[in-house]
C-alpha cells in the first residue's frame, strides 16, 4: 500500500508549523504529494438593522478570510520544504466540510490534537473528533511540539473490531522497520479479544510484534494506554476511533474522546 497523497490542515494555530514540518518529512520519506488544506468562513452579520453596515461589516469579514487564507498559505508554503512536490487548495467556507470534502484524493490527512490545553484554532479549525467521524480516511493526530514522526516504537490499543482491523492495515505503510511494535489490549476480556491475531497479521507483513494483555487496569483505558506508551517510549499509538453521530454532533467512545484529548503522543486512528 502506497500513500500518495499526503493533506495536512493548516489552521494557524499555535501548533501549525509543526505540524506542517511533520507532514513534509512523512511526504519526503513516502514520496508522497504534500497538499495543504484551510478554509475559514465569512462570519457575516445578521441581516437585520442598518443594511449599510450589514454590508460594511461583510466587507470587513471578507477581508479578513482573504487573509487568513493567504498567511496560510504562506506558512504552507514556508514550513512544506521538505516534501517533494505540493499543492494548495482552499476556500471561503467550513473547514470541517472542506477538509472532508478535499480528502476524497487523499491517502492520509494530518491534523492537530485539540485538547483543554491547546488552545482554539479559531474558525479555521476543523474539529478533530467530527472529522474521523466523517472524513473515511486514516487521520493521524498530531500534538503540539512534534515535528518530526521517527515510528521506532509503536503501540497499537487493540480491540477486536472492524476500526481496529482497519486502524492497523492503515499503518502498515509506516512499520517499514520499526524497533518494536507492542499489541495492548486492556480490560477484563484482554486476553480473548485477539491480541494475538493482531499480532499475526503484522508477521504476515514482516511486522515482529509482542502482545500485552493488560487485564486488570489500575486506571482508565485511555490512561493505561497512555500510559503503556509512555513506559515503553512509543512515538506512535495506532488504534481504531469510535463514535456515532446525532445532528452532526459526534458521541464518541470515552477512550477516543480522552485520547484525542490528552495524547502526547501521534495517534493514527482509523474509523
Amino acid at each position: 500500500m502506497r500513500i500518495s497523497n499526503i493533506m495536512v490542515s493548516v489552521d494557524l494555530g499555535a501548533a501549525t508549523a509543526d505540524r506542517v514540518r511533520l507532514a513534509a518529512g512523512l511526504a519526503e520519506r513516502f514520496g508522497s504529494m504534500l497538499t495543504g488544506v484551510a478554509a475559514r468562513p465569512v462570519l457575516g452579520p445578521m441581516l437585520v438593522g442598518d443594511m449599510r453596515e450589514v454590508e460594511r461589516v461583510w466587507a470587513i469579514e471578507e477581508r479578513l478570510t482573504d487573509e487568513q487564507l493567504a498567511e496560510a498559505k504562506a506558512l504552507f508554503a514556508r514550513e512544506a520544504g521538505q516534501a517533494p512536490r505540493t499543492g494548495w487548495r482552499s476556500a471561503p467556507t467550513d473547514p470541517l466540510a472542506h477538509l472532508v470534502a478535499q480528502a476524497r484524493t487523499a491517502d492520509l490527512v494530518v491534523v492537530g490534537r485539540q485538547g483543554p490545553a491547546d488552545g482554539h484554532p479559531g474558525p479555521m479549525g476543523a474539529p478533530t473528533g467530527a472529522l474521523l467521524m466523517e472524513v473515511g480516511r486514516p487521520v493521524l493526530v498530531v500534538p503540539p511540539g512534534i515535528e518530526h514522526l521517527a515510528v521506532k516504537r509503536v503501540v497499537v490499543a487493540w480491540k477486536d473490531t472492524p476500526e481496529a482491523r482497519r486502524a492497523l492495515h492503515d499503518a502498515l505503510p509506516f512499520l517499514g522497520h520499526p524497533e518494536q511494535v507492542c499489541v495492548v489490549a486492556v480490560g477484563p476480556d484482554a486476553q480473548d479479544v485477539g491480541a494475538e491475531g493482531a499480532a499475526e497479521y503484522l508477521s504476515g507483513h514482516g511486522i515482529k510484534a509482542t502482545t500485552h494483555p493488560l487485564r486488570k487496569p489500575e486506571i482508565g483505558t485511555a490512561d493505561e494506554i497512555l500510559r503503556f506508551a509512555r513506559r515503553e517510549e512509543a512515538d506512535l499509538i495506532v488504534m481504531g476511533a469510535y463514535g456515532h453521530g446525532r445532528l452532526r454532533e459526534w458521541v464518541f467512545g470515552g477512550v477516543t474522546r480522552d485520547i484525542l484529548r490528552a495524547t502526547r503522543v501521534c495517534c493514527l486512528m482509523s474509523h
